[in-house]
């Protein structure tokens, strides 16, 4: 009668410590980090039979850290995780996603995998000819606007994931579909600070679809592309003068010196004027202060979203003081677009930083690449 008791009391004692934990451990593996080159925002290490996906920085000056599980069916069958310990638990490989940035479309079409998408806000943005197709057919839905989600449509599709990205982490679209058991995930490949940081998040995508070997090749010929298209930069006998943005209302919006913008105009090595200004966004100027530095700048590039010259006269009269102007040396990439207006840079540029540099190099020094067509660039008419 006593063992009896004592075994019921050790039976009421394990019942209540499994109750309070609510955990099985994660099964134990070999630990192996994936190599990153560039990027922060995120890192991936990989065990035997799961993988644990962190994002450190999904937005400027976030706080908190985001924490995944990437695990296989099977095994996700066999394991029970702590309750809050992650942030999801995504179930791989990835077979329907919706993605919420257009710069999320390069990754799934490079590692073949653009049939998984289901959905998307604002399709009109998207450029890629494949997409497009599927959009036609009628294979990708439209969800509205990222900020305010067609959250209806989206769990009538019921993705196995959600990619998103935000500026503050404040998105009730998201919530809702949290808690109706679709994981999200951020991605932050916007707040890297350098062009080949912004392109190594194709290695998240991989991550997700099980296709890390190719994501890796596809990244390191990016890489190897950009760093020979900089190695050519550097015989270039002259530096010519670089103006940049322009004017909205009374302010002139263009590139800050630590921005990834300048860092591509340092590479094709020539002499952008506000290369030695501090901080990673905007430089917000007036007009004069433009005017006296870069009246005789020898080349303008990206004047804001002006489509030609005449646009860009009537957007500020002040524009045509500028010598660039005048030669008619400006050139952008915003008449570079897909079948319903998506501007392609805003689509591929992140992910495809050696044509950026290659586009610069030609514009700046055309005898230096003299067989290069410009993929996103054109001259302002």
């Amino acid at each position: 009668m006593k063992k009896l008791i004592l075994l019921c009391f050790l039976i009421i004692i394990a019942s209540c410590k499994d109750e309070k934990t609510d955990k099985v451990s994660l099964p134990e593996s070999k630990i192996e980090q994936l190599k990153l080159d560039y990027a922060s925002g995120f890192s991936i290490t990989q065990h035997s039979n799961y993988s644990i996906l962190e994002i450190n920085n999904p937005w400027p000056n976030a706080t908190k850290k985001y924490k995944y599980v990437l695990i296989s069916s099977d095994n996700a069958a066999k394991t029970t995780f702590m309750k809050g310990e992650y942030d999801g638990i995504i179930i791989k490989p990835i077979k329907n996603i919706v993605v919420t940035s257009t710069t999320h479309i390069p990754a799934l079409e490079l590692l073949h995998v653009e049939k998984s998408l289901v959905a998307f806000p604002g399709t009109d943005y998207i450029s890629s000819k494949k997409i497009r197709e599927r959009i036609d057919g009628g294979f990708i839905r439209e969800l509205g606007k990222t900020e305010n989600l067609n959250t209806e449509v989206l769990l009538e599709l019921n993705p196995n994931l959600v990619v998103g990205f935000g500026i503050d982490g404040n998105n009730r679209a998201f919530e809702t579909i949290k808690n109706a058991g679709i994981p999200v995930i951020y991605n932050g490949d916007w707040v890297e600070n350098s062009p080949l940081a912004k392109a190594e998040w194709i290695k998240f995508f991989g991550a997700l679809f099980d296709k890390q070997e190719l994501a890796t090749t596809i990244f390191n010929d990016i890489k190897n592309n950009y760093l020979e298209a900089k190695k050519i930069a550097k015989k270039a006998k002259q530096y010519p003068t670089v103006l940049s943005g322009a004017m909205h209302s009374d302010v002139w919006y263009l590139p800050n010196g630590n921005s990834t913008e300048t860092q591509l105009l340092n590479d094709a090595h020539v002499h952008y004027l506000w290369k030695d200004t501090k901080g990673s966004g905007s430089l917000k100027l007036n007009f004069e202060s433009v005017f006296v530095k870069a009246k005789k700048a020898d080349i303008w590039l990206n004047p804001s979203n002006y489509t030609t010259l005449k646009a860009l006269k009537a957007g500020n009269k002040n524009h045509t003081a500028f010598d660039a102007f005048k030669h008619k040396n400006i050139y952008s990439f915003t008449n570079t677009t897909g079948k319903t207006g998506g501007v392609l840079y805003y689509e591929l540029g992140i992910t495809r930083p050696d044509l950026v540099l290659k586009d610069i190099i030609k514009i700046c020094h055309p005898e230096l690449l003299e067989d290069y067509k410009p993929f996103f660039f054109k001259s302002l008419k």
